[in-house]
C-alpha cells in the first residue's frame, strides 16, 4: 500500500442525469429542480457508467472563454454496491502527474525529471503522456495513461470499444523496448475494482496486442482509486488478470 496520497476535488453539485446527447453534452437537474447543461468531458461510449436517473456530480466554473459553466465529474454506478465513477477524462493525466510529483508509484523506480506530451513513434506524430528521466546512466521510462471505467464486477476492463488509437500506442510502447523503459498506466477511474484484464469482448485485438507488449517487456500498471465527492485516494495496483 503506498503512503497516504490524497487529490482534492473542487466543491461539487450533486443532480440527476436526464439525457446525454452530441457527445459533449448532457443534461442534469440540479436539486433546485434546475435543469443545467453540462459539459461532457467523455466521448467515449460510458460502458456500464453511463444510466439516465443516476446521481452525478459537477462543478462550476463560469468563465466568458467557457460556452458552459458545469462539468460533469462524477456519476454514480450502481452495481453489487453503489460507486462513484470519473467522468472528466482530462482529469487521469493531471493526477499521474501529481502521483509522479510525489514518487508515489514505485514500479517505475528512481527519476527525477518528468516531462509531459513528448513526441515519440515511427513517424514522430505521436505523443506519449509522461517520460521519466533521471541520471545520465538511468534508464528513461516511457508512459501512456488510459482512462478506464468499464467493470464486470470487481474486474475493470479497457478499453469498451476498438480503439485503432489505444492500439498504435501498445505498438509503440513496445517497439521503445528494450532500448528504454516503457510503461501502459491504466487509470481504473471507480472505486469498486481489484483487478484489471483487457477488453478482449470489446476490441480482441488490443487484448492480444497488450499481451504482447507485456512479453517483450513493457510495464502494465492498473492503478487503482478510492473516488469520493472529496477526491481521490490513490491505492495501489490492482491484480492483472491476462487468463
Amino acid at each position: 500500500m503506498p503512503a497516504d496520497w490524497f487529490y482534492p476535488f473542487p466543491p461539487l453539485i450533486e443532480g440527476t442525469v436526464l439525457k446525454r446527447y452530441k457527445r459533449f453534452f448532457v443534461d442534469i437537474e440540479l436539486e433546485t429542480g434546475e435543469v443545467i447543461v453540462a459539459h461532457c468531458p467523455n466521448t467515449g461510449p460510458m460502458t456500464g457508467v453511463y444510466h439516465i436517473g443516476g446521481r452525478a456530480l459537477v462543478s462550476y466554473n463560469p468563465s466568458p472563454r467557457r460556452k458552459l459553466a458545469y462539468t460533469w465529474e462524477l456519476t454514480e454506478v450502481r452495481d453489487t454496491v453503489p460507486t462513484w465513477a470519473g467522468v472528466n477524462t482530462a482529469l487521469p493525466n493531471r493526477v499521474v502527474k501529481s502521483l509522479l510529483e510525489a514518487r508515489q508509484i514505485p514500479e517505475l523506480g528512481d527519476y527525477t525529471t518528468i516531462r509531459p506530451e513528448v513526441r515519440y513513434g515511427g513517424d514522430g506524430k505521436s505523443r506519449i503522456d509522461f517520460v521519466l528521466s533521471g541520471e545520465n546512466t538511468a534508464p528513461v521510462t516511457y508512459v501512456e495513461v488510459k482512462n478506464t471505467t468499464w467493470a464486470k464486477g470487481n474486474l475493470a476492463l479497457f478499453p469498451d470499444t476498438v480503439t485503432t488509437r489505444g492500439q498504435k500506442h501498445l505498438r509503440e510502447l513496445a517497439a521503445l523496448v528494450p532500448e528504454t523503459q516503457a510503461a501502459m498506466l491504466y487509470f481504473i477511474n471507480r472505486g469498486d475494482c481489484t483487478d484489471f484484464a483487457p477488453g478482449d469482448e470489446a476490441d480482441p485485438t488490443y487484448g492480444l496486442l497488450l499481451r504482447e507488449a507485456m512479453a517483450k517487456g513493457v510495464q502494465i500498471l492498473p492503478c487503482r482509486f478510492e473516488i469520493t465527492p472529496a477526491g481521490l485516494r490513490y491505492l495501489g495496483l490492482a491484480t492483472l488478470r491476462l487468463h
